[in-house]
């Protein structure tokens, strides 16, 4: 399968389909992904098993159908026993990438995906006009309104917008302190630029406490809900801006350390193939996760560890499943459990947000049958708190069980006994 998004044959839908064929009936004699998600249900379940297994009578509108109920968590891949360098190639998520590509050259690119899509947009709206802008989301005839139009359910919890973006306040503020012992360059996120400024305050708080220098340089979104709506080339716009302000930060050394795990898996994995070249690269195998590059400094025995604060004591941790995806272990919990007195519970559930593919009303229900289970097996471990990296499985445990999970870099930063800045 081909991964060139240069190569016409990437949006033939003809050749798409025939490997969607060929990856099914692969599928159908493994099954090791049975019961894994919805879109393998529906491939074996609807697709081959109602068929008695003649991968022919597949439709085109079922493999559209199966196409769009992935939402893109990534864990297929590191469950298949097929994937490259393996003869018979299979990248799965990929896969679903290609159709969705496919069809958006050839049908355009629907209202719903290009409202979801531009997040700097919604997100410069958003915050410009907050909090006038939260209010109208909660109100029901405006949501009425952009479930009709959008397609987003009229129910569904939606970030909270501030008028004060984090970048705002970094510009503001300025790089502390005036002696570091290492520069970080911290690639924010459009999530926690709008929706949460406070976790890329605390994110600067806890570098800071480790005697690091925190830049900012002008980014835009990670691409990945560009991404998600089959808009590749929206996707490698805002790669190459973000590469372009990153490619210095990589060529001195530092470190680009990402709060927001889907962010992280982009610029590692996804920018290397939607800009090619060597700048992508030095960009992708400089970036580091968060908790991943405190890990980092644990190993090295420069992790600062005075924590004289409030412990987290019992955390139920939902491991977002973009970071299950990077294959680098538990490295929050092993940083949070750093802290004397402090349990963490490791919750391996997807909650089946994505970016967007959770906002829609067609899936919506799905989606919060998957936040259910996950948000069930966190009130299980009898918890102190709720925690997870990722903003959106936040909002979905939150939409599922009433409690609003907090970011880790809050946990460590209360640990250390550091007040929020505002």
């Amino acid at each position: 399968m081909t991964f060139d998004f240069d190569d016409p044959k990437y949006y033939d839908v003809k050749a798409v389909e025939k490997e969607l064929e060929r990856v099914t009936e692969l599928c159908d004699g493994c099954r090791r992904c049975y019961r894994l998600c919805t879109p393998f249900d529906f491939m074996l379940d609807d697709c081959v098993d109602k068929n008695d297994g003649d991968i022919s009578k597949i439709t085109s509108a079922d493999y559209r159908k199966m196409v769009d109920l992935c939402w893109q968590c990534k864990l297929c891949f590191n469950h298949c026993p097929y994937t490259p360098p393996h003869k018979w190639n299979i990248d799965f998520p990929r896969l679903m990438l290609r159709a969705k590509a496919a069809r958006a050259k050839h049908e355009g690119i629907t209202l719903q995906d290009r409202a979801l899509g531009d997040v700097d947009l919604v997100g410069a709206i958003g915050s410009a006009t907050a909090p006038f802008s939260n209010w109208a989301n909660s109100f029901p005839p405006h949501r009425a309104v952009m479930e009709k139009v959008l397609g987003i359910e009229k129910s569904r919890r939606l970030p909270t917008f501030h008028r004060r973006t984090f970048a705002s306040w970094m510009t503001a503020r300025g790089t502390r302190p005036a002696n570091p012992k290492t520069s970080v360059t911290l690639f924010y996120s459009c999530s926690v630029n709008y929706n949460e400024p406070q976790v890329g305050r605390d994110v600067v708080s806890v570098l800071e406490k480790n005697d690091c220098a925190v830049k900012c340089p002008e980014q835009v979104c990670c691409g990945m809900p560009f991404l998600d709506g089959g808009d590749i080339e929206g996707a490698r716009k805002n790669a190459r801006k973000n590469i372009e302000s990153l490619k210095s930060a990589a060529a001195r050394g530092e470190k680009i350390v990402v709060p927001q795990p889907t962010c992280s898996y982009v610029l590692k994995h996804e920018y290397p193939l939607l800009v090619p070249g060597d700048e992508a690269k030095s960009v992708a195998a400089a970036t580091m996760d968060l908790f991943e590059y405190l890990a980092s400094r644990k190993t090295e025995g420069t992790l600062n560890t005075d924590f004289a604060g409030k412990a987290p004591g019992r955390v139920s941790y939902q491991m977002p499943c973009h970071l299950r995806a990077q294959n680098m272990g538990f490295k929050t919990r092993d940083v949070l459990q750093t802290v004397p007195g402090t349990a963490v519970s490791v919750i391996e559930k997807c909650t089946a947000m994505d970016g967007t593919w959770g906002m829609k009303k067609e899936y919506f229900p799905i989606s919060m049958q998957f936040a259910k289970k996950a948000a069930a097996e966190m009130e299980a471990a009898k918890p102190d708190v709720f925690s997870t990296d990722c903003s959106l499985s936040a909002l979905q445990i939150e939409e599922a069980s009433g409690k609003k999970p907090v970011h880790p870099i809050a946990l460590l930063r209360e640990a250390y006994g550091i007040p929020e800045e505002h």
